[in-house]
């Protein structure tokens, strides 16, 4: 490919070698008359177009047939936008591409500029070589070559030469923060960094009427309790009678975005507009307009801090609860989960952790009833207590069924081994699985206290009878979405939330077709729902001893509140993620997260933005600790704003958009039906799209190019993937099971997880290295069968997904470094432990996984896949630019919908 770029805030375009005169045999199919190609809306494909994709594209308004001019620049865009600072460190730039000859390859061709051509080194997309067993899902209808469009890996890549090691200083009206992927360090200079809050857009439309317009959403993603990586700098904690006060009208934090005024007397208050007095044992002297004690309080200096209350509550407690049925006794299960429990408590009570030792543990049994245990260390042996009345369940004593661990550890590894030796023959079937949900409320309620609830269970998902029919498909007139919450499980989960109390179901029974799913109560408490299809497997039972050690350790905040201030010129129009649905959209009330956990928040204008002020906004997170501190986190942002259109759509992300957009449709399935959330999606990218081919352009474009903003053109690709989910367009072997399981799981991801989710890591494994390292790896490849080469490996990588393909003609070499075999044909597909072997590819391979399974919420098994296998149709699932199994258009056809769509939209 040939690049050549002008000045860096132009557009760059991609056009077509071969001469714009000559057609195509595939638009042959389109040439007959439409009513009216000056009005669009998503309708049902024409005839032959690709499956899943809705919207049509009337000949008539194909580049070769369009009678009016080419759109140029308005003359009220203003003069063209010069060279960014150093501190956003992108090249201002659009795509242009031009669909018109599919048959000839792609060339990035300089716009035409007064200032003259500079010339560059080359940079955009690197073709990727073709396999030999390129699949026709891989192909265009339409005859595109997908090679050139624009490519995520390669995004990726450029913005890692960018700021790869290096430091992104996050300063008040800062510029676009590197990807989400690149391993760079975020300093906080005034504003929260990219680790706690990522925006849509980092310069918001000073009009409501050109938000409007752009149809990009203004939206923010908070994850408040981020890992922070790269050594960067703690967040800092004050004591809360030591912080200076925020806003006494609002009740917003001290922050950075506060003015002051009046030589310190007063603060001006960006989120309600309103100025607050200083009291007299907190006032400070300014000085150029800021405290001269800045630097001296993180409140006043920094983006993002803590305070600890005065008031300390009770520490979180664990409780165990284990299905006691004659199918966990007689499979062998019960016999390996209380084995794996012994062993858990034993870690726990290690020594060197203190706060461990003095956890407070409590353990029930159930069947169809409920079997409580005093672990009062004073007692002889435990005492067993069994609750027969389910409906009106009521504790029979109080004390001792929560104690510290390091005082009764040996009393429950007592009864943990006594239960596989229960006889199954007196053993009731099991009831409903909320039932050991009800009895933990209960315990907690009595001691005033939150905690975690771990339930093991084995036996077939049931349902009350008396609540089938309650929640039922059939029983109201209104069609009900199988994403929506069951009436009784919504009760219980917000009782849950109202305790603090955390619920994680690990089951062991698969039951995809009938009986209930038990998910929506550990989803909507901040817990997970964990699936085995047994624990008679070495990797289903390496799979959940990995889970279990994880659910523990990691580090969760309990009765969580999240509030969000914006500036008054704005308001919150839309709150989404896993948790209950509340009227009021500013303040969500969650039983548990933790660092993974993120929420998008959706704004709106209720009038006219200043742009000298920008735009303010504030995630206060109130929550318990695992010892019972109250803790309070502020993170604030102040964002710039403008009437240009160009602003807003040179300083968006596509994969924060990808991940607000996901959080959106994913929780707007709970009431819509799934085509409209579809349509949707596809006119939203189409409508920006089109504004900024008709307001954005800073020169004149021909009609068969299609303009990308330079910070959205992998966006096409992401939105498409979205499109095609299996939440959103299930396939004919998705189940209902688990399509809840995986818009359940991705609902709650934070930006990374949710863009490897959509467009999943394909890593080739260097089979001739003689060192195998991370360092020593080729780049990533693109998500397409075409990638993919017979003589190679490759490790494809989703938060959910972990699958290592095997090309058919992979050398003996390689095979048997890996899995001490020579021979592709005796190599069978299925789930595996890799094997530990001494050789650097076998290692490198483990310690690629191990870093890999660090991002991940739940521990991944990987599975081997060889190249023409009946099971490669859970690899095509990933590889998103390609047709899907579940009828999903390609990348390619796509693109070329969009394209043809938005430029109906500006000749319109």
């Amino acid at each position: 490919m040939e690049f050549t770029v002008t000045n860096p805030a132009e557009s760059c375009s991609v056009q077509q070698q071969h001469h714009q005169q000559q057609q195509f045999p595939q638009y042959q199919q389109y040439q007959q008359p439409w009513p009216d190609c000056r009005s669009w809306a998503p309708v049902s494909s024409p005839a032959g177009s690709p499956p899943g994709m809705s919207g049509s594209f009337p000949p008539s308004c194909h580049p070769h047939h369009l009678s009016s001019a080419p759109q140029s620049r308005p003359d009220n865009m203003g003069p063209v936008w010069p060279q960014p600072s150093v501190g956003s460190g992108y090249p201002q730039q659009a795509a242009c591409w031009s669909p018109s000859q599919p048959q000839c390859n792609g060339v990035f061709k300089p716009v035409p500029d007064v200032s003259g051509p500079t010339q560059m080194a080359p940079q955009g997309i690197s073709s990727q070589p073709t396999s030999p067993l390129s699949s026709p899902k891989s192909e265009s209808r339409y005859g595109l070559d997908p090679q050139i469009l624009p490519s995520v890996v390669q995004v990726v890549s450029e913005d890692r030469v960018q700021w790869e090691g290096k430091v992104f200083l996050s300063e008040s009206q800062s510029s676009v923060p590197p990807l989400s992927t690149t391993a760079c360090t975020l300093e906080d200079r005034g504003n929260a960094t990219a680790r706690f809050v990522r925006c849509t857009t980092y310069s918001f439309p000073d009009e409501a009427q050109s938000a409007q317009q752009c149809h990009l959403p203004l939206a923010a993603i908070f994850c408040p309790l981020a890992r922070l990586e790269n050594e960067e700098q703690t967040v800092p904690v004050c004591e809360a009678g030591e912080c200076v006060k925020g806003c006494r009208d609002c009740g917003a934090f001290m922050s950075p975005a506060m003015s002051w005024q009046d030589c310190g007397q007063r603060f001006y208050c960006p989120f309600c507009g309103k100025l607050t007095e200083v009291p007299w044992q907190s006032y400070q002297p300014t000085n150029k307009g800021q405290r001269i004690d800045r630097e001296k309080k993180p409140e006043l200096s920094l983006g993002s801090y803590e305070i600890l209350e005065t008031q300390k509550g009770e520490a979180a407690v664990l409780l165990l609860a284990i299905d006691v049925t004659a199918v966990a006794i007689q499979s062998g299960q019960l016999d390996f989960i209380c084995q794996q429990l012994c062993s858990l408590l034993q870690s726990l009570d290690g020594g060197e952790d203190a706060e461990q030792s003095s956890l407070r543990v409590g353990l029930m049994t159930y069947d169809s009833r409920i079997h409580l245990y005093d672990l009062s260390p004073t007692l002889s042996r435990p005492h067993m207590m069994v609750i027969t009345d389910t409906e009106q369940l009521e504790l029979p004593v109080r004390e001792g069924l929560l104690v510290p661990l390091k005082e009764c550890r040996h009393i429950v590894e007592s009864v943990l081994q006594q239960l596989p030796l229960f006889d199954a023959e007196t053993q009731e079937s099991s009831g409903c699985q909320d039932l050991p949900v009800s009895a933990a409320l209960k315990i907690l309620q009595a001691t005033d206290c939150p905690g975690k609830l771990l339930i093991f269970h084995s036996s077939p998902l049931t349902e009350p009878p008396d609540k089938q029919s309650s929640t039922g498909f059939f029983t109201s007139s209104k069609p009900k979405s199988i994403f929506q919450v069951p009436d009784s499980s919504a009760s219980l989960a917000k009782a849950c939330v109202s305790q603090g109390c955390s619920v994680e179901v690990f089951v062991f029974s698969q039951q995809d077709v009938g009986g209930a799913w038990p998910g929506h109560v550990p989803f909507l408490t901040g817990g997970k729902l964990l699936c085995y299809n047994s624990l008679q497997s070495e990797v289903e039972r390496a799979r959940f001893c990995g889970d279990l050690l994880r659910t523990v350790n990691t580090d969760t905040a309990y009765k969580a509140q999240l509030r969000v201030f914006i500036s008054k010129e704005l308001s919150v129009s839309g709150c989404y993620g896993s948790f209950l649905a509340d009227p009021n959209s500013r303040c969500v009330a969650m039983a548990a997260l933790d660092w993974r956990t993120a929420l998008a928040f959706e704004f709106t204008h209720s009038k006219s933005l200043d742009e000298m002020r920008g735009v303010a906004i504030q995630a206060v997170l109130s929550y318990s600790s695992s010892t019972g501190e109250r803790k309070t986190r502020v993170h604030t942002v102040t964002l710039a704003s403008s009437q240009n259109l160009l602003d807003t759509f040179r300083t968006s992300q596509a994969e924060t958009l990808l991940t607000f957009y996901c959080k959106k449709m994913y929780c707007s399935a709970l009431e819509t039906p799934l085509q409209c959330l579809r349509e949707e999606l596809q006119m939203e990218i189409t409508e920006a799209l089109a504004c900024y081919r008709k307001h954005c352009c800073t020169t004149s474009v021909s009609p068969g190019q299609l303009v990308l903003p330079q910070f959205l053109k992998v966006l096409p690709v992401y939105i498409n993937s979205l499109r095609k989910s299996e939440v959103l367009l299930p396939g004919l072997r998705s189940t209902v099971h688990q399509r809840l399981q995986l818009r359940s799981l991705t609902v709650s991801m934070d930006t990374r997880s949710t863009a490897a989710q959509l467009y999943p890591l394909i890593l080739p494994l260097s089979v001739n290295a003689e060192k195998f390292s991370m360092s020593s790896m080729d780049p990533a490849v693109r998500c397409s069968a075409s990638s993919l080469q017979p003589d190679s490996l490759y490790l494809l990588f989703s938060p959910l997904t972990l699958l290592l393909w095997v090309g058919s003609t992979v050398s003996p070499q390689a095979l048997t470094q890996l899995f001490n075999t020579t021979s592709f044909s005796s190599l069978v597909s299925g789930e595996i432990n890799p094997p530990v072997l001494d050789n650097p590819l076998s290692a490198g391979l483990r310690n690629l996984i191990s870093t890999l399974q660090s991002y991940a919420a739940v521990t991944l098994k990987l599975k081997v896949v060889k190249e023409g296998d009946s099971c490669e149709e859970c690899l095509q699932r990933l590889l998103v630019e390609d047709k899907s199994p579940n009828g999903g258009a390609s990348y390619a056809d796509f693109m070329f919908h969009l394209h043809v769509n938005s430029l109906r939209r500006v000749v319109g």
